[in-house]
């Protein structure tokens, strides 16, 4: 079964105190979850039409395994935390 990376890119932080609240449950529910954090913060280069934003990427044992992750309700009390304080993406891709 090829794994799974979680991709969270942040086009803007509106309320910097929601994204610490959802900071410190969001992460460690996704890391219960099964999720690896292999790399956060800005992105050292960026190149072609990039534009410097915060990213993190998670890795999983497989795109079941980080969905379960993100509908766990861990998560979602994390997203509420969140609210509208930041305006991101999240795209999870399967490993080849």
């Amino acid at each position: 079964m090829a794994k799974a990376y979680w991709v969270a890119v942040y086009q803007s932080v509106k309320d910097p105190e929601k994204l610490a609240a959802y900071a410190k449950l969001g992460a460690p529910a996704l890391i219960a979850a099964g999720g690896r954090v292999l790399a956060r913060g800005e992105p050292a280069i960026v190149y072609e039409n990039g534009v410097r934003q915060r990213t993190v990427l998670l890795e999983f044992d497989s795109v079941a395994q980080a969905m379960a992750a993100h509908d766990s309700p861990s998560y979602q009390a994390a997203l509420v935390a969140l609210g509208d304080g930041a305006d991101r993406q999240i795209r999870i891709v399967e490993g080849v």
